[in-house]
């Protein structure tokens, strides 16, 4: 059994038909409000609390999260990617100091 987690669009959240870290091209756009696929905020590493809001250390830094780039670390995840591995971090860490 697979759990695949369905991509949202970061600007419109409608799903979009494409599949977890799958490739995606730097031109490609949400069929419904032809928002950027291929930026930060659809990035596995997109983390607003991080430094320049990118977990990958060695990427360069990019002003416009929400506009296509050339970033060689893209991984896409969906905008939902990042908050939910936080919360499990999160949930994991808190676990340790339940009685």
């Amino acid at each position: 059994m697979t759990t695949e987690k369905k991509i949202n669009c970061h600007s419109c959240n409608k799903a979009l038909d494409l599949e977890q870290n799958s490739k995606v091209l730097r031109s490609e756009e949400c069929p419904y409000c032809y928002a950027s696929v291929h930026c930060c905020k659809m990035c596995g590493f997109y983390d607003k609390t991080a430094y320049n809001e990118c977990r990958e250390t060695n990427a360069d830094r990019i002003v416009e999260k929400d506009k296509a780039n050339f970033c060689d670390y893209f991984t896409l995840a969906g905008n939902g990617a990042a908050r939910d591995n936080q919360n499990d971090l999160l949930n994991a860490a808190n676990s340790l100091f339940k009685d």
